[in-house]
């Protein structure tokens, strides 16, 4: 299977983040804003040290590729990969803030909701073509979203911003395909940091003094951030943002599970037969590939 390297990578990045609860959590006792401000600030230095140390030649392969661009391509790949920066800032304030003042299972959700968006907006957009058993898949999604939102109407209109935002994101990447994925990444997380660096100084807290919160901070940088997001965009070069899209189910699922048995959140029989149809959705969005996969191990 020519794609399989595509798929291991939207995988792995989204099986990361649906642990993210385990390191997000110990933070619970600071403010949203402050996660955030350190997060970002964290992997724009790390990334920069990184591209400035060891991808220079990256670096002047992709400015001379920019440069060959006439005047009005350059000013869409600026103005979207800017956008890009804002939706990926807002998408994580949203996701820290519900995962610990609202609840773990809400931004399970949001990552139900993701999908479903991102693939509509492949359909639209990017023109990607759907057959009738992935938009079966689509429609059984939006019934087990439907179902967990009977239960807590609050936790779903989280869970579609924190959805929209990240869908939105998807999309965009698909424009950043002739870059080299660490240096589009380094230059959202630098523009993040221009977005977030004038609010710091009014809505930071203390300075936080113990040592685990920057080792926690650090931890969700790299392994949380950095790692799962350039995985992410590799498997964008390689597969369409809707396989992408129903494959991130893999985050919630996880989520899911961690929210009853490792944090005890009370979760019903209707949210797991919700998930249940969620899980199934996606195993039906990828049949063809999974089928293909067995066809080709067999012989």
């Amino acid at each position: 299977m020519k794609n399989l390297k595509y798929y291991l990578a939207a995988i792995f990045a989204f099986a990361i983040w649906g642990t993210f609860s385990l390191v997000l959590k110990p933070l619970h006792d600071y403010a949203s804003l402050d996660i955030l401000f350190y997060r970002v600030f964290s992997c724009a230095v790390i990334m920069s040290v990184v591209s400035l140390l060891f991808r220079r030649t990256k670096l002047k392969e992709n400015l001379k590729i920019f440069k060959g661009f006439d005047k009005k391509n350059k000013q869409k790949v600026i103005g979207l990969n800017i956008l890009s920066s804002i939706l990926l800032t807002g998408n994580w304030f949203s996701f820290i803030y519900v995962m610990n003042h609202i609840s773990v299972r809400a931004t399970s959700v949001a990552y139900l909701v993701c999908p479903i968006i991102t693939t509509i907006l492949a359909f639209f957009i990017l023109r990607e073509k759907l057959t009738r058993l992935q938009w079966l898949s689509v429609f059984l999604s939006a019934v087990g979203c439907v179902l967990l939102s009977y239960s807590n109407l609050i936790d779903m209109v989280y869970s579609s911003v924190i959805g929209a935002t990240y869908a939105c994101y998807l999309i965009i990447q698909s424009t950043n395909s002739k870059f080299d994925k660490f240096l589009i990444l380094n230059f959202h997380m630098i523009l993040a940091s221009f977005i977030l660096l004038p609010f710091f100084p009014a809505y930071s807290g203390p300075i936080p003094s113990d040592f685990q919160f920057y080792l926690y901070v650090e931890i969700i940088a790299v392994m949380y951030t950095i790692v799962p997001l350039l995985l992410n965009l590799y498997a964008l070069s390689g597969i369409a943002s809707s396989k992408v899209g129903m494959i991130l189910n893999i985050n919630p699922i996880i989520a899911f599970i961690l929210a009853g048995a490792v944090f005890h959140e009370s979760l019903g029989l209707l949210q797991i037969i919700s998930y249940s149809i969620i899980f199934i959705a996606v195993i039906v969005f990828n049949a063809k590939e999974i089928f293909r996969l067995k066809t080709e191990e067999a012989v």
